[in-house]
């Protein structure tokens, strides 16, 4: 007869996604173990396994659940009908949002992919992969050379946008002085900017 489900198993999966991206993130993916994500949980290393049946599922799933809940705002909050700049602006605005309480998250994909398998790896460049085809896809209106599929600046450019969105956490502070917002009109018109010039 199959395991009955907990009433509060999603509620404590979300724990342990949670507390391992804080940990992972702190004390770095290969230098955690389960024993101490389980202590930290505050359950026993054999209800951590009934969830997890070991620490790479549980690194992919971290990832895994931020790069779909990222995707899945970018692709909301797009409006292709938009001007090429207000449409960029509308992507970075939901992506710095997306990334607001999920630095942990965010530092886990940046440091610990690596760790996983060639599939599960595989998985999770497909979903970047999927961010980035929205951001190309904005940033292909804001200079006519970009409609050429020939051209070997849009990749550049795209991925130049994402270095300056991905690495905020490491100087962005929410009660500083430039919010989420004020930066990703700034990263626009950056970008914006030196696109047209090329």
């Amino acid at each position: 007869m199959a395991r009955t489900k907990a009433v509060d198993y999603d509620q404590k999966r979300e724990l342990i996604l949670t507390t391992a991206a804080s940990m992972f993130a702190a004390e770095g993916y290969d230098r955690s173990s389960m024993s101490s994500l389980a202590a930290a949980c505050g359950m026993s290393k054999a209800l951590l396994y009934h969830y997890y049946k070991n620490k790479d599922a549980l690194l992919y799933d971290v990832i895994r659940g931020h790069l779909e809940d990222l995707c899945e705002r970018v692709e909301e909050a797009d409006a292709p009908t938009a001007g090429a700049e207000e449409r960029l602006k509308g992507l970075c605005i939901a992506l710095l949002l997306g990334y607001q309480d999920a630095d942990n998250e965010h530092k886990v994909q940046l440091n610990a992919l690596k760790f996983l398998g060639p599939e599960e790896q595989e998985s999770i460049k497909a979903l970047e992969r999927r961010l980035v085809v929205v951001f190309a896809d904005a940033i292909r209106g804001i200079n006519p050379r970009f409609a050429d599929a020939d051209d070997v600046l849009l990749k550049p450019v795209t991925m130049s946008l994402f270095g300056m969105l991905n690495w905020h956490y490491m100087w962005f502070r929410p009660n500083g002085p430039v919010s989420r917002e004020d930066y990703a009109v700034i990263v626009t018109q950056i970008i914006v900017a030196g696109a047209r010039s090329l």
